[in-house]
């Protein structure tokens, strides 16, 4: 919550009741979210926010760098509190996210040609499998 803060006062972002419990409601979980679950999540303390108003703050909230957006291909869109370097491993049978810590990743600076392209404002690793849970229910092994 403190980092929440801590960026929204830096930013200009007004710190407000809806605002501050869909980054709760993200922040409180490791499944990364969706809006619409976030949305069921915080109708119960607060039942006349609407879904645009999610998606809207959310959306806010990554562009600021409060929170991450994940896209797992074909899904909807996730969303990540965690902003400590790490990567991802994305379950391409059942959208499962979990996060992974790399020490690597922490220090990771990106080829010359790369940077010449463009300002790079985020990068971001990925490695999409399938979880054992998955395997399991195909009776496949893991490797």
């Amino acid at each position: 919550m403190n980092r929440f803060l801590e960026t929204c006062g830096r930013v200009g972002l007004r710190i407000t009741p809806q605002r501050t419990e869909i980054f709760r409601k993200v922040a409180s979980t490791a499944e990364h979210p969706d809006a619409e679950t976030i949305h069921r999540g915080i109708r119960k303390r607060m039942p006349h926010v609407s879904l645009d108003t999610v998606y809207r703050t959310l959306h806010r909230l990554a562009e600021e760098g409060i929170i991450l957006e994940l896209q797992l291909a074909g899904g909807p869109v996730r969303f990540d509190a965690n902003m400590v370097p790490h990567g991802h491993f994305m379950c391409t049978a059942c959208g499962l996210i979990r996060d992974f810590p790399s020490v690597d990743l922490a220090d990771f600076k990106p080829p010359q040609k790369v940077r010449n392209w463009g300002e790079l404002r985020s990068s971001h690793l990925e490695i999409r499998g399938i979880c054992a849970e998955c395997l399991a229910r195909c009776g496949r092994q893991r490797n």
